[in-house]
């Protein structure tokens, strides 16, 4: 991964080999993996949740049987086929007497003792895109300066910038929002859950709707008003004001699920996410809010530049004067 984009990435790992464990682990950590094993048998339960993830290592002797493996890796692929499956093989294996089928189910195998393979995964899969450090520090600050003005009283909390590629949907309330520029096309995008806003709003009398008047109305009013916030601030910092985009209209089909939890934006690139927290320590209660940044259309880091502001700039903008 490239230093300069300084981000993470989950991956699940379903291996029950204990004495590989610290060699799995020390990869992960070298290579901005945060590796999550699995410890209950029902891996499909944890794969049909809001885990959201960028890759599996399934190990090729998780079950007694080659054939087992096979089977959880076909339900794996139909279950979230946009994630890359990497298998870690044993030796003596008959990995390759198995159909040309099963096999296309992995992006790539690999053994303990040559992760080379592994590394090729994670560059090619998961770190594929460079995300200039500028973008991602300054996306964070942007964010939180402006979760901070609109729930005054609540404490913000922010993970680790990562990527993912599965596309799953994190609560039932979200907000779209086009990026454009010359380095860039794509979307905002924030989802949280209605009730845990509800909750807080509805007991901060700060946010003059704790007489309990509010509703699913408000909720999207306020997580509206928050796009929008940000969309404006990331134009100002990222966005010169003479940068006309680029001339291309072409466009992909954005597609919803709800029932199922997906949804996609017409490409295969990984996502660039953030995770914030706001928590009410007056009763306890706290939303999250998951923001992604989907530049499907068109993606130019070499291009990419922040705008400074410089002391002439306030003082034009009337915010500063000398004396």
């Amino acid at each position: 991964m490239s230093d300069e984009s300084q981000l993470v990435c989950k991956v699940l790992v379903i291996d029950t080999s204990p004495e590989y464990f610290d060699q799995i682990k020390q990869f992960c950590d070298q290579n901005g993996l945060i590796g999550l094993r699995v410890l209950s048998p029902n891996i499909m339960a944890i794969l049909s949740s809001n885990v959201d993830l960028g890759a599996i290592l399934l190990a090729e002797d998780y079950y007694d049987s080659l054939d087992d493996v096979m089977v959880l890796a076909q339900q794996i692929n139909i279950a979230r086929p946009e994630l890359p499956i990497v298998l870690r093989r044993t030796l003596p294996s008959h990995f390759d007497s198995q159909p040309e089928q099963l096999r296309k189910l992995f992006c790539a195998t690999y053994t303990i003792d040559d992760m080379t393979p592994l590394r090729k995964v994670i560059d090619e899969y998961i770190f594929s895109i460079v995300y200039p450090n500028a973008l991602v520090r300054g996306i964070s600050e942007i964010s939180i300066s402006t979760l901070a003005s609109q729930f005054q009283h609540l404490t913000i909390s922010t993970e680790t910038p990562y990527i993912v590629r599965d596309r799953i949907i994190f609560g039932e309330l979200f907000s779209l929002i086009q990026l454009e520029s010359s380095w860039c096309r794509g979307y905002m995008m924030l989802q949280t859950e209605e009730g845990a806003i509800l909750d807080v709003l509805r007991t901060d009398d700060d946010l003059n709707v704790g007489d309990g008047s509010a509703t699913f109305r408000t909720v999207n009013s306020i997580l509206g008003e928050v796009t929008n916030v940000i969309w404006g601030a990331f134009k100002n910092r990222f966005i010169a004001n003479d940068d006309l985009g680029i001339r291309s209209t072409s466009q992909v089909p954005i597609v919803i699920n709800h029932q199922h939890k997906y949804i996609s934006f017409g490409s295969e690139n990984p996502q660039l996410c953030f995770k914030y927290t706001l928590s009410d320590e007056r009763n306890s209660h706290f939303i999250s809010i998951y923001q992604w940044f989907v530049f499907n259309l068109y993606w130019s880091p070499d291009d990419f530049k922040e705008i400074q502001t410089s002391v002439d700039d306030f003082i034009d903008l009337g915010e500063l004067e000398l004396f």
